[in-house]
């Protein structure tokens, strides 16, 4: 059986995004660019929202990935062979390696997901997060040394979830991977 993972770099006040959409903020450092690159590694599935799906796909897909820092070009690789499964109405067609899921409960497709794939499905998107928070089985924030002061929240208003932190790792430039999981 799967595990439903929410894996987002957020500011220490919880966003994901600033108040204009930009997630400059998140760049990482080679060394916790190293850590993403293993949780690819680890990772069944990509499950996107539109938003982030169109972020993720044009710059890791873009030719001259593959030919950049050493860092970026495995985590492209990684990224281009992991099946990537979008949740998008809009949407008309996705290139090879990705699925669309048009028209059909984001709910009901992740618990059948979650029965058929052995591994880590690794939800990006807080609107899709937030469509699928009572089936998110371990929450897996970085969070960026900065203060935003507002943009698109990690948590969606009025989430009441009881977490135990099962791991952490600090990183030289400031940042900090927690992993929570569900208690109960």
């Amino acid at each position: 059986m799967g595990t439903l993972s929410y894996t987002m770099t957020m500011s220490l006040d919880g966003y994901v995004e600033d108040p204009t959409g930009s997630i400059a903020f998140t760049d990482p450092d080679e060394e916790v660019h190293r850590f993403a690159n293993q949780q690819a590694r680890e990772t069944a599935a990509f499950l996107f929202g539109r938003g982030l799906y169109d972020v993720m796909e044009e710059f890791w897909t873009a030719p001259e990935r593959a030919d950049g820092p050493d860092v970026e070009a495995e985590f492209a690789q990684l990224y281009a062979a992991t099946p990537r499964i979008v949740f998008s109405d809009s949407l008309e067609s996705v290139p090879p390696g990705c699925r669309l899921v048009r028209g059909a409960s984001a709910v009901e497709e992740v618990l059948r997901l979650k029965k058929e794939t052995d591994g880590d499905l690794a939800v990006g998107g807080a609107g899709l997060a937030a469509s699928l928070l009572d089936l998110i089985d371990e929450f897996r924030p970085r969070v960026a040394p900065a203060v935003l002061g507002g943009g698109t929240p990690y948590f969606p208003r009025g989430a009441d979830l009881r977490l135990r932190l099962v791991e952490e790792r600090a990183f030289r430039n400031g940042v900090v991977h927690l992993r929570y999981e569900r208690t109960g």
